[in-house]
Parts: structure tokens; sequence; C-alpha cells
């Protein structure tokens, strides 16, 4: 069963020993990041962290890194496997038409599953509590963090931020860093390449406020959606609830024209003005492990703030990797796989590694069927939704394990070129990469790292990989298991 809301999580946390409860008092302003960062670099993502005597803040806990294991995401999304939800995408982006009757009627059970995935909007819920208006709001009163030294002020770092295109109503969720400017006022970080960014730009264009709702601590399933690479006009609300076979329960907000979450734990609306001029917001210490300069970007006006009596504020870090925004990053890179493949179904498998920011590096298997089959795919995926960010894309044969990155390093190193092998192009690049002399544009590197073939200008003959005879290794196995029954004595 999904979880209603994040205290349902919260619980479950405690209960399988993947939450530890902080009683000792911690400051907000860079405390608790260092304590957090700590964690999130302990094998296998340590454990998640809940904040109970937070200074200045006493009654508001702070949960951190709640998603910050394999085991901690799964919990979160209620899967075995990731990819078990990128199949469910699968079947209803490209549903098999069925031929008979008895077909047909074997489809329903679906049908069902997408109608009970729909979000339902319902009269009240927990997030209204209490509620805030006028000159009672004060987005200080909750503990937002300050995560590093050189930050240009607090900012809320696992948000969920809605709006609405202003043309044709379509909801947006996306996942854009806040920064605390004044008790009713903040920056929302939309970057040019995102949806909230596109309804920025139409209600400016339209001379039309654009009213947001910033949701914080959510069913854990929705807050995973909103940091989703979904394709656009994409209903995040939707893709939870096919997630959670369950629909989202939704409530309507005080003084916007917005759905939040019913059961969430703090609500703050507000609108941006596209005919005001954009403010500075950072410098912040950001994924890629550097700080980001101060940039312009929308303000928002908070008209209300609501949340529930006792909230928990949920939240996290970024900076140098490992952190525990990894997990979400991987949950996405296996969710969507399934996805990708629709699109080109030569490719075996991916790896967007942790360490290369997700969009620093790709390296992707492929079963090679032409010559120049690992260019055309390359050039694919810079085609592909949120892939074209990618930075470096190396393609390398269907048997090579892109998980490992010791044979990644291997066959890159062998099966290389450079002459021969490697494409610079120029095309979008993440905002946030310091090393362009553009913001978000620059050079693209794709390497085949491919077997050669004849066809491709490869004059020699390609060696085979060293490997031992199957029935050698059958015939050592004894010996082998003897050596390593006396290594155990050992130890």
């Amino acid at each position: 069963m999904p979880y209603e809301d994040l205290r349902e999580f919260i619980r479950d946390l405690e209960k399988n020993n993947e939450l530890i409860k902080v009683k000792s008092k911690v400051s907000p302003i860079l405390e608790i990041t260092e304590i957090a960062d700590r964690m999130m670099k302990m094998p296998n993502g340590g454990k998640a962290l809940l904040f109970e005597n937070v200074e200045g803040y006493e009654g508001i806990p702070v949960l951190i890194n709640a998603f910050g294991s394999e085991k901690r995401m799964k919990m979160a999304l209620g899967v075995k496997n990731f990819e078990d939800i990128g199949w469910k995408l699968y079947k209803i982006v490209k549903p098999e038409i069925p031929n008979t009757f008895l077909e047909k009627i074997k489809k329903l059970p679906e049908l069902k599953k997408l109608n009970d995935a729909l979000p339902v909007v319902v009269k009240d819920g927990k997030c209204k509590e209490v509620i805030k208006k006028g000159n009672d709001v004060n987005v200080f009163e909750f503990p937002v963090l300050k995560c590093w030294p050189k930050d240009g002020g607090r900012f809320i770092t696992l948000p969920i931020v809605i709006s609405k295109d202003p043309e044709n109503g379509i909801r947006n969720i996306g996942m854009y860093r806040i920064q605390l400017i004044d008790k009713n006022k903040v920056t929302v970080h939309w970057q040019i390449h995102k949806g909230g960014s596109h309804h920025y730009w139409k209600a400016k264009k339209l001379g039309q406020k654009i009213p947001v709702a910033i949701v914080i601590g959510a069913d854990p399933v929705i807050t995973y959606c909103a940091s989703a690479p979904l394709p656009e006009d994409v209903d995040e609300f939707l893709f939870a609830g096919i997630i959670r076979e369950k629909g989202i329960k939704l409530v309507k907000c005080e003084t916007v024209p917005l759905e939040v979450p019913a059961d969430a734990e703090i609500v703050i609306e507000g609108y941006i003005d596209p005919s005001e001029p954009l403010h500075d917001e950072g410098p912040f210490g950001d994924h890629t492990g550097f700080y980001t300069p101060v940039d312009k970007y929308p303000l928002m006006h908070i008209t209300c703030i609501t949340h529930r009596k006792d909230p928990i504020y949920q939240t996290t870090i970024v900076g140098k990797p490992p952190m525990e925004d990894g997990w979400l990053g991987k949950a996405t890179e296996r969710i969507f796989l399934p996805m990708v493949q629709f699109n080109l179904p030569e490719i075996v498998d991916y790896n967007l590694p942790i360490a290369g920011c997700f969009h620093n590096f790709a390296f992707v298997s492929i079963k090679k069927r032409y010559p120049g089959h690992a260019f055309k795919v390359i050039n694919a995926l810079w085609g592909l939704g949120q892939l074209m960010f990618e930075k470096n894309i190396v393609v390398f044969d269907d048997w090579v394990n892109v998980q490992d990155i010791n044979e990644v390093l291997w066959i890159w190193g062998n099966n290389v070129d450079p002459s021969r092998d490697v494409i610079i192009q120029k095309g979008v690049i993440d905002v946030l990469d310091h090393s362009t002399n553009y913001v978000g544009f620059g050079g693209k590197m794709g390497i085949d790292a491919t077997t050669k073939w004849k066809e491709e200008g490869y004059l020699r003959d390609w060696p085979e990989v060293a490997k031992m005879d199957e029935s050698v290794k059958k015939k050592v196995l004894p010996v082998w298991e003897e050596i390593l029954k006396n290594m155990l004595e050992m130890i």
C-alpha cells in the first residue's frame, strides 16, 4: 500500500531501522548540513535523520536524507525494482492493440488502473490545520537551512513547486530551489529549460501574473515525481498516481487557483508578476559540488501559508557527490530506461554516474547492427528529453557492463582511437555547469567505444577478449573453493 503522507513514511523508516532521531540541539545555519553531509557519505548512504531539537524552531523537526539510499528510495516508491515503474509507463505509452473480444476484456484492468491513478480534489486536508494570510505570513517561521558558508541566504531545497500553463491550463510540478528574501518574498529558481520557466515567459507575453504554490513534505512519491524528467505537459500528479496505483488527494489553495496535496506538511501560496524585474538569487553550493554564482530569477510574493499544527520540515542538501539526491537521480535512471528503449530499442542499458552529477557522463551499451550505429545513438540521445544535457556520451557493445566503472574504463581505454572515434558538437548544457563559456550552451563529446568494423575504416583484425575456457573453470572450481575456505579460517 502507498504511504498516505510523509508521516507514514517516517514511521516505516523507523520501523525498518532506517531513521535516527537526533535529540541534541543543532542550528539550521550550516550545522545540519555538516552532520547530514557526513551521514550521506557513509556506506550505502547511512540513515535518514530527524532533528527534533532545531535551534530557534522548537516543535518543528527537520527530516533529511530520507531518500539517501537504494533501500529508502525503493521504500519511498513502494517497489522492489525501479524498472517496474518504467514498464507501467511503457504499457501506457505503447499499448498493445487487442485483436479479439477476449483480449479487449483482459485490457479492462489496465484501463481501470489508469482511471484509479487520476488525482481527486477533496474539500479539506490536514495541510490547512493552520492558515496564515496577509501580515501573519512569515516564511522564516520554518527551519529553512543555510547549507554552505558562502550561500547567498537560506534555501528551500526539496520543494514541490506547482504552476499552470497560462494558455492551456496544464499543470506543471517541478523541483526548483527557493531562496528566502523576506518574510513574504522568495525567489524561484526556474531555469530556462524547465517547465515552470516556460509558464513564466508565456505569462510575461500575455501580461499576466502567474499563481504558484510551494509544497514541503508530501507523500514521498509526490516529492519524487516533482524531480522526475517527465515530458512537457504530462501531469506529475497523474504520474504519482500511476506509481501508487491510487490517485493523489488534492485540496484547493486559499488564495490562488491551484490544487495541492491535501495532507502535505507545509504549503506556501503566492504569485509571480513577470512585469517586475528579476531578482538576485544565489550564490548557492550546488549538486556539482561548486557554488553557482548570483543570477537573476523571478520573485514570488507570498499571499498565504498553510500547514499542519505540528509541521515536519523535510529538506535535503546538495554538494560534492555522493549526496541524497544521488538516489533520486538513480531512481530516475532506472525508471526511465524502458522509455529510452521505447525510442531507441537498440539500447541495452545506460549508466549516469552519481559522481558525474548525472549530466556530465552517460555510459550506454547497445546491440550494434550497422556501421556508425554508436554515433546514431549518441545524436538521438542528445535530442531525447533531458538527456539533451549530457556532456559526454560513451557507447559500448551490448556485453559490456556499463554499471561497472572498471569495465567501462577498461573498454573505453582499449577500444577508442580519439582521432577516429570522437565527435565534438555544440548544444544545450545544464545551466549549473560552470565549465562552458556561456550559461546553458557549450561543447559536447560523443565517443564510440564499440568494436570497430571494416566498414567503419578499421583495416586490421579486431582482437578477441582473452577469456578462460569454461571446461577449465569447472575443473578448478573445487580447488578454488578449498582456497576460499582456508581464507575464511584465517580471518
